[in-house]
């Protein structure tokens, strides 16, 4: 076992919570924690970096909220053994994604089996194979802004790039346009990989307690702002949907201030009713991820990034090829398959709809507790009352297989109030499901009739 485990924080910036969990799923991705490992007793730990105790718990919160770390009682804390390949019935489903349901029939499966196989019988497979240029091949640039106009938004094929996945583009977009000590502004609660990425870059992140007009002209009368980061449709964590007229409202400002806009627009298409862009309302201010792993598979690692203008997608372009070279070319190529004869689609509303039931599934199971969910989304967001750990609730629920992450793992500001993201997607079934969504809602129930921390 290794328990002296000891994180470098030399060139770390932003909270040092965050910092520490950083490292330790960096040491564990690296190889250098192995599955099993013990970790450092948190009081020994905290001495060794000269940081509160506090700290140290909220950084191991942080990576159990995650899926990297357990506890074992007084025996302390280890990286998690994911030895084996269980059954998608008997194994937990992944705590530290939020995936897309499983289609029950299998039409996923079917449509990437053979739509893998024409593409390798047919003409150009063979440069398929291959390198592709920077920012992705011709056809497949052409695909995104097929896929762009329906949503309403117009672009040129130079002006749209594919990229390997939503934080593909986003480190790109972070690396081409910002530097260290600029201010972006964001929720309380973001998306973990933009988290990541400013403390990597060292971007002050300013929280606001609402995505809204008036909280960002607030923020802007406090602080010069450089960029907006948003997920505008089902927002990743809290579920939350920006209105078309208060869209209208920010981008406004975006003029009148002049920051840029990175719309992060994972889910979206999910919706049955489309609502406006920001790439439609301003732009040349507007960097627009349209990514495939919410609304079909994360295997795809396929993005569609309009840029404000021609000069910046050819900046990143750039940008993307030092950090993956390219978007998986064959994956790019099933994508443009799909779109022509007409599989994206019905994946697309296969996904929506299972989305659909389990949602019901769980309105119905969680009926007596607050809950923040997006029509066709497959997501909730769970406030606690005051008092309640949630990272106590995922070590109570995790090991019956639902997916949850504690609000600190998104969390902008160390004191932003607790609550719990619940995952119905994944490879997960809908009995499965229903069975652990019970079993939260008894430990809600629990902790609401003992109106005490759980222990």
């Amino acid at each position: 076992m290794t328990d002296d485990w000891i994180p470098d924080l030399g060139l770390a910036t932003g909270a040092k919570y965050r910092a520490i969990a950083e490292a330790l799923g960096a040491a564990i991705q690296s190889g250098m924690l192995r599955p099993g490992a013990r970790l450092p007793a948190q009081r020994d730990l905290a001495a060794t970096l000269r940081v509160d105790l506090t700290t140290i718990t909220k950084a191991y919160d942080t990576a159990r909220a995650q899926g990297l770390i357990e506890a074992r009682g007084r025996a302390g804390s280890f990286v998690i053994d994911r030895v084996g390949t269980p059954s998608a019935d008997s194994a937990p489903v992944d705590t530290g994604m939020n995936m897309p349901p499983e289609i029950a029939n299998g039409s996923l499966a079917t449509a990437w089996e053979r739509g893998t196989a024409a593409l390798l019988r047919g003409p150009g497979a063979a440069a398929r194979l291959h390198y592709q240029p920077a920012g992705g091949a011709a056809q497949d640039r052409a695909t995104g802004v097929r896929l762009l106009a329906g949503r309403g938004i117009a672009s040129v094929e130079e002006q749209v790039i594919v990229t390997a996945g939503g934080q593909n583009a986003l480190h790109a977009i972070v690396a081409a346009t910002l530097q260290a000590g600029d201010t972006v502004a964001c929720g309380r609660y973001i998306y973990p990989g933009f988290l990541g990425l400013a403390l990597r870059y060292g971007l002050k992140l300013v929280p606001l307690p609402r995505i809204d007009a008036a909280s960002i002209e607030a923020a802007c009368a406090r602080t010069p702002i450089r960029a907006l980061y948003v997920v505008p449709t089902n927002d990743n964590p809290t579920a939350a949907t920006i209105e078309p007229e208060e869209r209208r409202a920010i981008a406004a400002l975006a003029d009148r201030h002049g920051f840029h806009i990175i719309e992060d627009d994972a889910y979206g298409p999910l919706a049955d009713r489309p609502q406006i862009s920001f790439a439609e309302l301003v732009p040349d201010r507007c960097w627009h991820i349209a990514s495939l792993s919410k609304i079909i598979s994360p295997a795809l690692r396929i993005a569609h990034v309009r840029a404000p203008s021609v000069r910046d997608a050819l900046r990143l372009a750039a940008d993307c090829h030092e950090t993956s070279v390219m978007a998986p070319p064959l994956n790019a190529a099933l994508v443009s398959l799909w779109v022509q004869d007409g599989s994206f689609a019905r994946l697309v509303a296969e996904t929506r709809a299972e989305a659909a039931w389990r949602l019901s599934l769980a309105h119905n199971i969680l009926a007596n507790f607050d809950h923040a969910a997006h029509r066709q989304g497959y997501h909730l967001w769970l406030p606690l009352p005051p008092g309640i750990a949630a990272a106590d609730l995922v070590n109570l629920v995790r090991p019956q297989g639902l997916s949850v992450v504690a609000s600190s793992a998104f969390a902008v500001e160390p004191d932003a109030p607790q609550a719990l993201r619940v995952s119905l997607g994944g490879i997960i079934d809908r009995d499965r499901l229903g069975r652990t969504l019970r079993v939260l809602e008894a430990h809600l129930a629990s902790v609401a009739g003992r109106g005490s921390p759980l222990v």
